[in-house]
């Protein structure tokens, strides 16, 4: 088929980018880690080229660093790095929901409600069972689906990659937490709640409170 390689190259690349990625949140590839791409392909057992370009890809996201003469090296944020990613997308999601308010939600967005209600109910029996790995797959895509209310791929992009780096830097700190179930908020069916019923002083308060709540985290670090 013409142009098939180019498709499976690109299918490839997205497929390294995710599982690194996912390593990465997983804690398996802690920040600081460094490796090539050459130690990449290997472990895959694919070609250099999908390789460096899913690096590229990443450290593009904020995700890696690249090393001069030495490769590729997870990041490591700082505390200050998490206050000031907590407070970019608290901006952000407070400008989503003052435009929610003013304007309304978008067309089809009852649909996607039921689908975000699903994701915030699993994240939620998550954090409350302390089940990290599996927590933040299902909020990445709680706060991603929520995030398209707006219908504006801009913002849901922006947001996404800043939450990835949240998890990226609280991940080695709440692996070692000794209470982790009082470390992680699970208030992400309330937050449905208020958004379905277009309480907007509701939505303000829960989200405001997620973000103390991250805030008073990180204050103990």
């Amino acid at each position: 088929m013409p142009g098939s390689g180019a498709v499976t190259r690109n299918t490839l690349r997205q497929q390294i980018a995710d599982a690194l990625r996912d390593e990465v949140l997983a804690g398996r590839l802690p920040p600081g880690t460094e490796f090539t791409v050459k130690q990449i392909a290997e472990q895959y057992e694919v070609s250099a080229t999908p390789v460096r370009e899913a690096l590229v890809d990443l450290s593009a996201q904020g995700l890696l660093e690249l090393v001069q003469h030495r490769g590729f090296r997870v990041r490591i944020f700082s505390v200050d790095d998490f206050r000031g990613m907590v407070e970019a997308r608290s901006l952000v999601v407070d400008g989503i929901f003052r435009r929610l308010a003013e304007r309304g939600a978008t067309p089809g967005s009852a649909e996607l409600l039921v689908s975000v209600r699903r994701r915030g109910e699993e994240a939620r029996r998550a954090a409350q069972s302390g089940s990290l790995e599996v927590l933040i797959g299902y909020d990445l895509r709680f706060w991603r689906e929520l995030s398209g209310l707006v219908a504006n791929i801009y913002i849901s992009e922006f947001l996404h990659r800043i939450r990835v780096q949240c998890w990226v830097f609280a991940v080695p700190h709440l692996q070692r937490e000794p209470q982790l179930r009082a470390a992680l908020w699970d208030g992400h069916s309330e937050l449905v709640d208020a958004v379905t019923l277009a309480d907007a002083d509701a939505v303000r308060g829960i989200v405001h409170g997620y973000n103390e709540h991250a805030l008073a985290w990180a204050a103990r670090l």
